[in-house]
């Protein structure tokens, strides 16, 4: 058995109402369902009939080709893949912020998403369907993509964290990382890492990378490239410089429709809310989508707002005029930069996206840019839930079966599990023993409290806290002996806990807090491949995948 499908919850209604179509009201947000089978063939007839404001193709084949010369990647597969989209071919696209050893293994599920979808796609259409990932270099939150989460050689969670103490609030791409930081994070990856048989082959790998990667977005886009390229995966930055000319005629749309713009997005936030679902994305009044890396700020990234017929930053320090703003984008479009509501609409305009695969929150969040897309005169792309994955290695597997634990106890009922093992280890009763003489204690001595009380009504206060003192004492007494009958156990707690902190690390889904790192360092390259063989479901899921 390679894999097995299973059912996690999910915390937002408005994407389990779309996954599900159980509220045809929802469903209106959207347009075409990754779900119906001739959607797909309908949403590439419309690309067909109706390319609308979209870059020159051949153009963005140019910088594709450039952006991986740029990084230093290449393969058959991609280089053709790229040849096929200069060519006008139609693309999956999904994307994810960069991150230290590319973050939680979410992201790689999105990559191998992707993938996935495209050839489904393919399949369907009988034509080629380009996969095609977005590093959001962009985006500005260090702290969100500066650590990565490994089981280190003591069998512990631990959290690699690229600390940079001086750092200008700008983009991930733009944060420059020297051979030295490189090299201090390497050394903490690898002191953290158990020992392996691809471990020093990784490591070998990852400093040639470093060798040439001047920023995380490079790094992050080499590891994909590592582990995707074979599959024809196209790697594209948001905050590449040249792919910013080519987005400038965009730019200049959203800023002279921004209003119309604003609009479509608060009108299609409050149909959200009046269908009962929560925003995941709100619409600040004033919002323009932009934000502008500050020309005058060391590149400060800066979300725009508008007051007063100008846009300006949130505390009205600085101010542009919406001619200035426009000037810019043809002197200097490398400055504008999408929020998280109008990057869907640049990808759109980049390239002709037959279907964009999301998250769970992605897609509650673009449940709000159907008035945007319609706004300039686009349409929204199939949505393409992302299929999420647990790897269960076999040393874990051999533990689950030896306390006869299934995937359902680990990821709902764990600890109660693990208690009623422990609980079935104590051939001494001892805590029913326990209980029994607490209980009895109890009921010898209150016969006494009550004569005490009796003789003086102040000694049955007394009395009371010191029957509560023995009772705690023989508590105590219980804990402590408890715990010298578990260590007896000690080798198979530790096995149970290796259980936990596999599956279900920090009490959180596996795909949102280890790294795919140790994975790479632990099984070389077969565990993408298991996740590649895995079954696939246009319409997203949950795979457990053994290894």
């Amino acid at each position: 058995m390679q894999s097995e499908p299973y059912s996690l919850p999910s915390s937002q209604p408005l994407t389990e109402a779309y996954i599900t179509r159980n509220d045809s009201a929802a469903l209106s947000l959207y347009g075409y369902h990754a779900g119906i089978v001739e959607d797909w063939s309908n949403r590439l007839a419309a690309l067909q009939r109706n390319a609308g404001p979209r870059a020159d193709a051949a153009l963005l084949g140019d910088v594709l080709r450039t952006y991986q010369q740029r990084i230093g990647v290449s393969s058959d597969k991609v280089d053709s893949a790229i040849a096929a989209i200069a060519g006008g071919a139609p693309v999956i696209i999904g994307g994810q912020q960069a991150g230290l050893w590319t973050g939680p293994l979410l992201v790689v599920h999105k990559a191998v998403s992707v993938i996935r979808a495209a050839g489904y796609a393919s399949e369907q259409l009988g034509i080629p369907v380009i996969p095609v990932f977005w590093i959001a270099g962009e985006d500005h939150d260090w702290d969100e993509a500066n650590h990565a989460y490994v089981v280190t050689a003591e069998q512990e969670l631990g959290k690699l964290t690229a600390a940079l103490p001086d750092r200008v609030r700008t983009s991930v791409s733009r944060t420059f990382i020297g051979s030295d930081q490189w090299e201090s994070w390497l050394a903490e990856l690898e002191a953290a890492l158990p020992g392996s048989e691809f471990k020093p082959g990784m490591m070998d790998e990852l400093r040639q990378l470093a060798g040439r990667a001047t920023s995380l977005s490079d790094m992050f886009a080499c590891l994909l490239h590592r582990l995707f390229g074979r599959y024809g995966l196209v790697l594209i930055d948001s905050d590449d410089a040249d792919l910013r000319k080519l987005e400038a005629p965009m730019f200049r749309k959203l800023l002279e429709r921004n209003d119309e713009l604003e609009e479509a997005f608060r009108s299609t936030s409050a149909r959200v809310t009046e269908l009962g679902y929560p925003l995941q994305a709100d619409v600040a009044e004033g919002s323009s989508g932009l934000f502008l890396f500050h020309p005058d700020r060391d590149g400060e990234r800066t979300m725009l707002y508008k007051r007063d017929g100008l846009f300006m930053d949130r505390k009205e320090s600085c101010s542009w005029s919406k001619e200035e703003l426009i000037a810019l984008t043809h002197s200097r479009p490398e400055l504008f930069s999408n929020n998280v509501l109008t990057r869907p609409l640049m990808q759109e305009y980049l390239f002709p996206v037959l279907g964009t695969v999301l998250g769970p929150g992605e897609i509650a969040y673009w449940g709000v840019t159907g008035a945007a897309f319609r706004s300039m005169n686009m349409e929204m792309p199939l949505i393409v839930p992302r299929m999420s994955y647990t790897l269960v290695e076999g040393t874990v597997t051999k533990h689950m079966a030896k306390f006869e634990l299934d995937f359902a106890d680990v990821m709902e009922r764990f600890q109660e599990r693990k208690e009623q093992w422990l609980k079935e280890q104590d051939e001494l009763s001892l805590q029913e023993r326990f209980a029994a003489v607490s209980e009895s204690f109890q009921d010898m001595y209150r016969p006494l409290l009550q004569l005490a009380a009796s003789i003086q009504p102040g000694l049955a206060k007394l009395g009371e806290t010191n029957m509560a003192k023995i009772v705690e004492q023989i508590a105590f007494m219980e804990s402590r002996t408890l715990d010298a009958h578990n260590k007896r156990f000690d080798a198979a707690i530790r096995q149970l806990e290796r259980i936990r902190l596999s599956i279900k690390p920090a009490d959180k889904p596996q795909e949102r807090v280890l790294s795919m790192i140790g994975y790479w360092s632990r099984y070389g390259d077969s565990w993408i491949e298991r996740l590649m063989e895995a079954d696939y479901r246009p319409t997203g899921g949950h795979e457990i995948v053994y290894l």
